[in-house]
């Protein structure tokens, strides 16, 4: 029996896009791919102008946004898996943010 052997490359961000819909990462490979923005809260949280606040990190490996404190690596999005932060914590994280913002 013969197995076929795959590039395994890693497929890196190129570009991002969120809207109040979606995550859109264009990756170096040519391919998309798109998650539902409820995967990850604290971008269904953020502000149109936090979410176009994002820079990669290692290399394109990550999506950092700073005023969300949030990083998304390629590899969990391609793996198709939300946000792993614990209710707990995205608790804390948004009662904090809703106290500097005066709400």
């Amino acid at each position: 029996m013969r197995s076929s052997t795959a590039d395994t490359h890693t497929a890196t961000a190129a570009d991002v896009r969120v809207d109040d819909q979606s995550l859109t990462v264009e990756l170096s490979d040519g391919r998309s791919v798109s998650a539902p923005i409820g995967w990850y809260p604290r971008l269904a949280h953020g502000t149109a102008d936090e979410r176009n606040q994002w820079r990669l990190i290692g290399g394109g490996l990550g999506i950092h946004w700073e005023a969300l404190d949030e990083d998304i690596s390629i590899e969990n999005l391609l793996a198709g898996k939300p946000s792993g932060e614990s209710q707990a914590s995205f608790k804390k994280w948004l009662q904090a943010r809703n106290a500097n913002r005066g709400t």
